[in-house]
């Protein structure tokens, strides 16, 4: 007879890998990235300096980061002709699914996929990650007949991604709000989606095969998607007493709100959150869009008093990107993107020292039978 002590549904606290990426220290409301606090990171430094600190392990110097800047630049135009496979798709394609399909079909045009060596994996992350904002912009322009907004070299890496989206040149302000967004979603330990990308890199498949998944993972709304439907929710309840009545309304009828609770922060609030929290108020004051903070910030107070839950990130990450004019259907693959870093980390960390993931079953079926 099997012993059940070991079983745990969802694999709910238990260590799948060892890593010197990051970590989640509740208790002391710290999320550690190669030993450096995730929001002091957020707070100092730019995106790009997490490019090099998790694919290489140390904060670049100034001129590193030109280097890596540029480097990214010269890799982000797609192959030609990949934008007519988007042209094929139909005009309903969920925007995770283009996505998808444009990871995979990344892979054909890599020369060295085959290859597992932790430089060659950095260069194909580099390029990944000029190359993905690319695709999450442009595969939605095409599916909604609009123009293909073409990359500009001349602006930083996240006005770039946030021009391709929205087809103005963001202020510094609003680039500097969503590169700090881009940081806050990089990595996050051992979510769903990392955990899918490592389960296949263990087999040796390739990256692209690895962030593949990854994508479907995230796409499932227990774990993405979240960010999308707060921006509906507030959307919806208009006002500050309206956002109320309407949370009222889910819990009454025993409803899930949407960005509230994480399967890690439980008693406290998501640190991401807070500083996400900070950069809406400042974007709605400076917008005059006020209410859009009080609307928040009494969703926060009643579903504490409510129900003793605190907001995650995709709380407060959803009001800042609509006030940066971001189409609601791209807050998820917004989110894969800033995690592709995170991702292709994880993968070059599987393949450096690698054991396929083969986990076993509690068995529940009958026994005995015969034909």
């Amino acid at each position: 007879m099997q012993e059940k002590t070991s079983y745990k549904p969802g694999l709910d606290g238990v260590i799948a890998s060892e890593t010197k990426l990051s970590y989640l220290d509740v208790e002391a409301e710290e999320i550690v990235l190669r030993g450096y606090d995730l929001i002091e990171l957020a707070q100092n430094r730019e995106y790009l300096d997490l490019v090099q600190l998790l694919l290489q392990g140390e904060l670049p110097k100034q001129q590193e980061r030109s280097t890596l800047e540029q480097e990214l630049k010269e890799e982000y135009e797609l192959p030609d002709d990949f934008f007519s496979l988007f042209h094929k798709l139909p005009k309903h394609t969920h925007p995770m699914d283009a996505l998808r399909t444009g990871i995979s079909i990344l892979a054909g045009y890599e020369q060295h996929l085959d290859e597992r060596g932790e430089e060659q994996i950095r260069q194909i992350a580099v390029s990944l990650l000029a190359k993905i904002p690319n695709i999450v912009a442009n595969s939605y322009h095409i599916l909604h007949n609009e123009s293909v907004v073409a990359p500009r070299q001349e602006l930083s890496y996240s006005a770039n991604f946030l021009h391709m989206i929205t087809g103005k040149e963001p202020t510094e302000t609003e680039a500097s709000y969503f590169d700090q967004s881009l940081m806050v979603y990089s990595e996050h330990e051992m979510p769903n989606s990392t955990f899918t990308a490592r389960v296949i890199a263990s087999t040796n498949s390739d990256i692209y095969g690895a962030l593949t998944g990854a994508v479907a993972s995230l796409k499932g709304n227990l774990h993405g998607g979240a960010n999308e439907a707060v921006m509906y929710m507030l959307l919806n309840g208009k006002t500050t007493d309206g956002f109320r009545h309407l949370l009222y309304e889910k819990l009454k009828k025993k409803e899930k709100v949407m960005g509230f609770g994480h399967r890690v922060y439980m008693k406290k609030m998501d640190p991401r959150a807070t500083l996400m929290k900070e950069a809406l108020r400042e974007l709605a004051a400076e917008k005059k869009q006020e209410e859009l903070m009080e609307m928040c910030e009494a969703g926060e107070q009643l579903m504490k008093e409510e129900k003793g839950l605190y907001p995650n990130l995709d709380y407060y990450a959803a009001p800042v990107y609509y006030l940066l004019g971001i189409p609601i259907d791209l807050y998820t693959p917004i989110f894969f993107a800033a995690r592709t870093l995170g991702l292709c980390a994880h993968v070059s960390e599987q393949y450096a020292n690698n054991k396929l993931f083969r986990p076993r079953v509690l068995y529940t079926g009958p026994r005995g039978l015969h034909p």
